[in-house]
């Protein structure tokens, strides 16, 4: 019996330290977060105009009430209502001020991945965004984003992904298809059938799609031609679990000492910026030009960016404004300065 019990007090003991271990890996982002924290407050407190009393915080999907998602939810789906203001001539695929910003990232694909702007150019892009919602449609929040590694292990399980009401909408129905080179064909690849979003149209592209998602062609070929489909899935925790785990992150974070690294890094074929797209993958998700058309865009670039800033809080006083590299993609045509 002595025997017996001293086993199960090691195994109670081994089971303990593993969730110990587990927890405290789970919170090493938030640990670099809490670090840099001083900084943003020494920051803070000598801003005349940004301060702690005016100052807004975004919060993780899971960490806000099921009102506020649906507040979330219910601007963005103002946004797909609401009338372009975009040329009807040159963009006529543009119908809604949702459609304007997927333009937006269209036009300016080529020179804000793989280059020096990457980051900046994408923190204007998730703000100007989120003032729309604001503004255009009276939501009060802030964007919220998508903590990779804290759904790593199930990323189609998650209150993001799960198909409730106060999801960004579901997988995609199960439909044979083959891989779209990044990752295997997961369980959905066709359109989402579930959520808020079930019925939401893309409207632009494709212009770059991977997979045989098969959407329809595009009546032009620069992909503003009006074109509407239903949003496409193939959720899999693939990529998440290989590249955008909790331990990944805080790695991506503490091991790049120079913004080069860092940025290139995040991007590469095995970075967190890939991971997250092709993780949500199917059609517009696998498209680098109209990924914007997925909604599920903006809490994955909101998590780029607060990823970039507890980097930058790091050493803020040497990171706030450093930039490498310049608007060509990964330098092709141009030299990187």
């Amino acid at each position: 019996m002595a025997g017996g019990s001293t086993l199960r007090g090691l195994y109670t003991l081994l089971v303990t330290l593993s969730l110990l271990s587990a927890f405290c890996a789970a919170d090493a982002v938030g640990d670099l977060q809490t670090k840099g924290r001083p900084s943003i407050d020494a920051a803070l407190s000598s801003s005349t105009t940004c301060t702690k009393s005016n100052v807004k915080v975004r919060r993780e999907w899971g960490d806000i009430t099921a009102a506020e998602k649906k507040a979330y939810i219910a601007a963005v789906l103002c946004l797909t209502k609401a009338p372009s203001k975009l040329s009807a001539t040159q963009y006529p695929g543009a119908k809604s001020r949702y459609d304007d910003f997927v333009v937006i990232h269209m036009k300016n694909t080529l020179s804000v991945h793989g280059t020096g702007n990457f980051l900046s150019w994408h923190r204007y892009y998730t703000f100007a965004y989120e003032q729309a919602l604001i503004k255009e449609c009276g939501y009060n929040g802030t964007q919220p984003y998508w903590d990779w590694g804290r759904w790593a292990a199930s990323p189609e399980t998650s209150p993001i992904f799960d198909g409730s009401e106060t999801s960004m909408s579901g997988q995609g129905e199960k439909v044979a298809h083959n891989s779209n080179g990044q990752k295997p064909a997961g369980q959905g690849g066709g359109c989402i059938a579930s959520g808020p979003f079930k019925d939401m149209k893309v409207n632009l592209g494709p212009n770059a799609a991977l997979g045989d998602t098969s959407p329809p062609k595009n009546p032009r070929a620069d992909g503003y031609g009006y074109n509407p489909r239903c949003i496409k899935r193939d959720l899999s925790n693939y990529l998440t679990q290989r590249d955008a785990t909790t331990a990944k992150i805080a790695s991506l974070i503490t091991s790049s000492t120079t913004i080069a690294k860092f940025q290139d890094t995040m991007q590469m074929g095995t970075g967190v910026h890939p991971a997250g797209h092709f993780t949500i993958s199917g059609d517009p998700g696998s498209d680098f030009y109209v990924s914007p058309g997925d909604p599920a865009f903006w809490l994955h670039h909101s998590m780029i960016d607060r990823t970039w800033y507890i980097w930058q809080t790091q050493d803020f006083k040497n990171r706030q404004q450093v930039i490498a590299g310049g608007t060509s993609m990964f330098g092709v045509g141009k030299p990187r300065r």
